[in-house]
């Protein structure tokens, strides 16, 4: 059963949010599913992970996921990725900025049965928001941050 929600999982991130067919979610997770670690505003259950889906993939319209690892045990599966785009949406009240980021992330998905019940992804959000131009990047050796 392992590799089936392994395969499931890589199934969702290819169709869903990289090809942006958000209307098929439903065939991955359940309808009172809980995202553990909701975004922002984020509603509960299905229709609101669809919401967020739908804001990601309009602030980042061109996104592409990739499974650089899976681990699975038991029910549950746990996911390493990178997801990469251009911001031409607002995300998170940031207007566009039309720069191309790239992020790794994590996330553990937990099946009841053929779906997902509980999910807890973990992004590197401060890079993101580095690579946005909201935050400071971090200063390269020899840069004088004073300067």
């Amino acid at each position: 059963m392992s590799e089936q929600h392994k395969a499931h999982i890589a199934a969702f991130l290819d169709r869903v949010l990289t090809a942006g067919e958000i209307s098929a979610t439903g065939e991955y997770f359940h309808e009172d599913m809980v995202e553990e670690v909701p975004f922002p505003s984020q509603g509960p259950g299905l229709a609101g992970l669809m919401e967020t889906l739908v804001e990601l993939r309009t602030a980042f319209p061109d996104m592409r996921w990739r499974v650089e690892e899976q681990i699975a045990e038991d029910n549950r599966v746990l996911t390493r990725f990178v997801w990469e785009g251009t911001q031409r949406g607002a995300f998170l009240g940031i207007p566009p900025t039309h720069r191309a980021v790239s992020v790794w992330g994590m996330v553990i998905d937990q099946f009841e049965g053929e779906k997902v019940k509980s999910t807890r992804i973990l992004m590197d959000t401060m890079g993101l928001m580095q690579q946005l131009g909201v935050l400071p990047g971090v200063p390269e050796q020899g840069d004088d941050p004073a300067a």
